[in-house]
């Protein structure tokens, strides 16, 4: 089966009443926990920054407490400039807005893989059951695993992001730099979630080996697909579908070459058998 009858199969699978189903629940949870953490933002955040605003426009004096950390006196410093004149104002506007619906979307992005991972199994069973009930699966994923994974690589993303905060000034580099940390997370947790669910740890070792940079590119061409307004929200369903159907075609073909390679040395054992009862 070549890529593009997978993306087919797994789209199709998508619009199963099951599936779509099994859908509405990440699109719920993330919603409720993003409308929660916007709220609780604007609360603090946007208050305080139109406080400032208004004090630096009328010309008052802004109190900076001088013993905070030394990042929040600089931004206070920068933002009392910025909102000082009306033209740097509408700038400064129109950054801090740009910047928190990309902040926004990547959340929804973050939060839907974290939530996807507790459906996988579920996901992959139906899967299983309706195309690759002849195969055995064996999962090496224990309960401690996935939050391992998770803290893990979202540790990495942060380290990568503040690594890579000099490339954020490069035009059209600085969308790759601030890409590629939420991609290296997108792609373990997700990756991870699928392939333990599905196979041992040697099965999975020998098909990464072989296969790494076509998973890679799998998850790539999804983390594209996220990166539409909200689309994850709805779609990660989508995610584990494909990778799982990715994932059952590899551990298929190991399963036919088992068989093949053990069909000869049976079929040679036999042969040595006839020719030492000769």
């Amino acid at each position: 089966m070549n890529e593009i009858e997978i993306i087919i199969k797994s789209i199709r699978d998508f619009f199963t009443s099951s599936m779509l189903k099994i859908a509405l629940i990440p699109l719920i949870v993330t919603m409720v926990i993003l409308y929660m953490l916007f709220f609780a933002a604007a609360d603090f955040g946007i208050t305080s920054l139109q406080e400032i605003a208004a004090a630096s426009q009328n010309g008052e004096e802004v109190v900076i407490d001088e013993n905070a950390p030394f990042y929040f006196v600089w931004a206070t410093y920068f933002i009392v400039f910025l909102f000082k004149y009306s033209f740097t104002s509408w700038i400064a506007g129109f950054l801090l807005y740009t910047i928190g619906t990309v902040i926004v979307l990547q959340a929804s992005v973050i939060l839907s893989i974290v939530v996807i991972g507790f459906l996988t199994p579920m996901i992959l069973d139906i899967l299983h059951k309706r195309y690759y009930s002849h195969l055995t699966l064996h999962g090496h994923g224990s309960l401690l695993s996935p939050l391992w994974v998770m803290a893990k690589s979202g540790l990495v993303m942060i380290v990568l992001f503040i690594v890579l905060i000099p490339v954020y000034f490069v035009p059209v580099l600085n969308i790759i730099a601030f890409a590629l940390p939420l991609y290296y997370f997108f792609h373990k947790l997700l990756n991870f979630d699928v392939s333990s669910t599905i196979l041992s740890k040697e099965e999975y070792k020998e098909i990464y080996a072989k296969e790494g940079n076509s998973f890679r590119l799998r998850t790539l061409f999804l983390y594209f697909i996220s990166m539409f307004p909200f689309a994850t929200l709805f779609t990660a369903v989508y995610y584990i579908i494909y990778l799982g159907h990715a994932y059952f075609i590899k551990l298929d073909e190991i399963s036919k070459l088992e068989k093949k390679d053990e069909k000869v040395r049976n079929d040679v054992i036999e042969e040595d058998i006839k020719l030492i009862s000769c």
